[in-house]
């Protein structure tokens, strides 16, 4: 076993202990608390994209931080013919002060929007369960793809966008997130198709996580920032994440508990 290879566990394992904790308290709180921390991160997550799409806007980087989260906020409290106005502003505003890979920026922000709006709606709505399953889902599949991949290896998933992705990870991932489905399957009555559900849900997260990378390839850098030691940026923790949240808010319409 290389010493190497484990090098950034120990960071790893902290940093996410405390997110994981402080998550956790804002997610059983539920309310006004986990809207603020929902639209806290959203505008972290902003600030960070700008800031790899166009170095040089650090001024427009903390302003459009601050207004994504401000619109994300503000929506949740409006009727739904008044949300989408307010929530294109960032987006909007952004297109004038981001000078380099505009698309991106405006395709990732719309992301991370809708990203947000997505949690606190399946808080609110679906309840915290859903939640609770989303979270071990996304958890699931990132711990067990770091350490199925760093044990067995082999080929790459995607060497172009995440070199260090392997088909073992992914897979390992994959497997995680049925675990976790059977578990909540058990739980809650959902019928042996959950077990299904959850590795599609798997899968919408390595998406999600394999998009945030591809966009890092092509400005050339590492991690979204440093805010979280071992794991990057918010960006790159939540990115799995949002890319869940999107899959789960297609199933709460359409998955009927017990009915798979």
């Amino acid at each position: 076993m290389s010493e190497g290879r484990w090098s950034d566990l120990l960071a790893r394992v902290l940093s996410a202990l405390v997110l994981v904790a402080v998550f956790a308290v804002e997610l059983w709180l539920g309310g006004v608390w986990f809207e603020v921390f929902v639209a806290v991160v959203c505008g972290i997550m902003v600030w960070e994209l700008v800031r790899l799409l166009d170095p040089e806007a650090v001024a427009a980087s903390l302003q459009l931080g601050f207004l994504t989260a401000a619109a994300l906020l503000l929506s949740l409290h409006l009727p739904a013919l008044y949300q989408f106005p307010v929530l294109s502003a960032p987006i909007l505003v952004g297109l004038g002060q981001v000078k380099r890979r505009r698309r991106a920026f405006a395709g990732f922000t719309v992301w991370i929007v809708a990203a947000g709006l997505g949690f606190v709606t399946i808080r609110a709505g679906l309840g915290l369960e859903w939640m609770l399953w989303l979270v071990c889902i996304v958890v699931a599949t990132d711990v067990a793809g770091y350490f199925v991949g760093k044990t067995f290896g082999g080929p790459k998933f995607w060497p172009r966008v995440s070199p260090k992705k392997t088909w073992s990870g992914t897979a390992g991932g994959w497997g995680a997130a049925g675990l976790v489905g059977l578990a909540f399957a058990i739980h809650g009555g959902f019928g042996p198709g959950f077990v299904i559900v959850s590795v599609l849900a798997s899968m919408a997260s390595q998406a999600g996580d394999m998009a945030e990378s591809a966009l890092k390839r092509r400005v050339g850098v590492k991690d979204a920032s440093n805010l979280i030691p071992g794991h990057g940026g918010f960006l790159d923790r939540f990115d799995g994440m949002m890319g869940a949240a999107v899959f789960v808010l297609v199933i709460g319409v359409f998955y009927v508990p017990g009915g798979m």
